[in-house]
């Protein structure tokens, strides 16, 4: 009865048709078939963690979000994963009503719902009577099923509600908060909330001041308790505080919440360090927390960038390889500092995996100049040849250059989040590196077939990663942080060939034959150039899915020509601040780059 019902919840009742006409999939219909929605439609709480429905199980609703959010999750895995968020105002179920078959996905609320509830019967008597509401829900259904081929996962992009979970007494939660507000007041209107203030308040209210907003911090208590409960049903993402240095263990505050189980790319560690960052601490809190990302924080700068990734405004930089004309990704890298573009995410293949190594490191460009000279012009590290039985060099010369520059750092501890990708020839895909040695795993996406060893690995051989994936955007847009910028340095043709049919000579008349000929292309170009061919097609599809794509001409510049260290370098800077200095302000890269400078 609604006499028995809270006063707030009477007036979202009586509100509904408003709501309902809001929506694509109602607005504009005939008010009078809006009331008898509304009417039909049953109210319903869901609680954070609850599960509204699972895959597999016959669709018998459609559901409108009033408050809230819900989750919806691939099930297909050990680990559900994230594929979409359901905010108020939207809808879902209704495409299991449209083709009759099993529900294809869990959605599970990420927090405390409020839902509307159209039963079949309902929907079926409803809509077969107002053929032009039938038609819409149609036409969304199949704008769904479109945007699932492109979509970007939704495990962090576009959160809105935040909250912080101390894991001891030892963490400064009141000093994160504070700048955390402050980082997300340059994205939008924030509000920082603690128990003193809000306690006791309902759903309702919570909705009322999220609606308000376009970000609310939560600060919940170390302990779990009431207040502490509320905050984690709230919240898009939980942020787990810890001191880096130390003693790991557990968050009370979550204890056995079915949506901690069901959501745990909701939570992720921040790893709190008094200096630098401590050698080892990310590896032995992972070790205690998988399957959750994890941020370094050393100073405000971390915390504005932690910021712009949970909001969706994280810029990922993805390098490709392409041997010398890889030294241009510096003269990029530069450009983009200049030009006060963030770098938040970094990935690459090859040389580009390389550059974007240091660049994760946060190596000043002069130092990236300076390491990278010294590693591949001072000393050319594919000169320590040896019998051709597996690859014309032995790569020991690589591996110490590597293992010199990069020490003993694991992926894990590097500033920024970091990957790198080597192509599978065991299984026939692409691996992803996020964790392990730096060096060792760059050895392996370098590893150009036939040129250098492959690497080993638990029974597998890897090979350089342009192999199948010379542009590994897909590898950043797996992680839904925000804008892809995608730097191409292999776009341009390596080399030309000769209309004649070449003819090899013996030994004895090679040298001379070699003078006759002019610049033929090399056994080492060969295998380099062959290794690349089949993902030529990925390649360019990737580029497609950059939000700013950076092609450096560099035809003139020879793949292996490391004496050209400077001309590319050059070429890339120049290249990529015209680029910059013509880029429309709307573009994605400078929405996200705008916040920096409001912080």
């Amino acid at each position: 009865m609604e006499g028995d019902l809270p006063e707030e919840t009477v007036l979202m009742r009586a509100d509904l048709g408003a709501q309902l006409n809001a929506l694509p999939l109602f607005n504009g219909l005939d008010p009078a078939v809006l009331r008898q929605i509304a009417i039909a439609a049953e109210w319903l709480s869901l609680p954070g963690g609850a599960t509204l429905f699972r895959a597999g199980e016959r669709p018998d609703a459609l559901y409108v979000v009033l408050s809230g959010c819900l989750g919806v999750f691939r099930p297909d895995k050990s680990v559900p994963q994230l594929m979409e968020r359901v905010v108020a105002g939207r809808t879902v179920g209704e495409m299991g009503l449209i083709s009759g078959r099993p529900r294809t996905a869990h959605v599970v609320a990420l927090r405390d719902t409020e839902l509307a509830r159209l039963s079949r019967e309902s929907f079926d008597r409803l809509f077969g009577q107002h053929p032009d509401a039938l038609l819409r829900i149609a036409r969304l259904t199949v704008d769904r099923l479109e945007s699932t081929q492109t979509r970007v996962p939704a495990a962090v992009q576009g959160a809105r509600t935040f909250t912080l979970i101390p894991q001891s007494l030892e963490v400064d939660v009141g000093g994160f908060a504070t700048e955390f507000h402050k980082a997300l007041s340059a994205c939008g209107r924030t509000e920082l909330v603690w128990s003193v203030r809000a306690g006791t308040h309902t759903s309702h209210w919570f909705h009322r001041l999220e609606a308000a907003n376009d970000y609310v911090v939560y600060v919940a208590d170390q302990k779990a308790g009431g207040w502490s409960n509320l905050c984690v049903r709230q919240a898009d993402a939980l942020l787990l505080l810890a001191r880096a240095e130390g003693a790991v263990g557990k968050w009370d505050v979550l204890g056995n919440q079915t949506e901690a189980r069901m959501a745990p790319q909701r939570a992720e560690l921040v790893l709190l360090h008094d200096g630098e960052i401590s050698k080892g601490a990310a590896a032995r809190w992972i070790a205690d927390h998988p399957g959750i990302a994890h941020h370094h924080v050393t100073g405000s700068p971390d915390i504005q960038r932690i910021a712009r990734m949970l909001t969706g405004r994280g810029i990922g930089l993805v390098l490709s390889g392409g041997g010398a004309r890889g030294f241009a990704h510096i003269g990029i890298v530069k450009a983009l500092r200049e030009a006060g573009i963030p770098i938040d995410l970094v990935g690459g293949t090859s040389m580009g995996g390389i550059l974007g190594a240091g660049v994760a490191q946060r190596w000043s460009i002069q130092e990236l100049a300076e390491r990278f000279r010294a590693a591949f012009v001072d000393v050319n590290p594919l000169r320590d040849y040896t019998w051709p039985f597996v690859s014309l060099v032995s790569g020991r010369k690589v591996s110490r250059m590597l293992r010199s520059a990069f020490g003993e750092i694991t992926i894990e501890d590097l500033p920024l989040e970091f990957f790198c990708v080597s192509s599978n020839l065991t299984t026939g895909h692409s691996e992803v590196h996020r964790r392990g040695l730096v060096w060792r795993w760059l050895r392996a996406s370098v590893a150009i077939p036939g040129v250098l060893p492959p690497v080993m690995h638990q029974g597998d051989v890897l090979v350089d990663g342009g192999t199948m994936n010379n542009l590994p955007v897909d590898a950043m847009r797996e992680l839904g942080r925000g804008p892809v910028i995608g730097c191409d340095v292999g776009a341009d043709r390596a080399f030309t060939g000769r209309s004649e049919e070449i003819d090899v000579p013996l030994p004895w008349q090679l040298m001379s034959w070699l003078r006759s000929r002019g610049n033929l292309p090399n056994i080492f170009q060969i295998l380099w150039r062959a290794g690349m061919v089949n993902s030529n097609a990925m390649t360019a599809a990737h580029r497609e899915k950059t939000d700013l794509l950076l092609q450096p001409p560099l035809a003139q510049i020879d793949m292996l020509n490391w004496k050209a260290f400077e001309l590319a370098i050059d070429a890339g800077y120049e290249y990529a601040a015209r680029r910059l200095e013509a880029l429309p302000a709307e573009s994605p890269v400078w929405r996200s780059a705008g916040t920096v400078l409001q912080t």
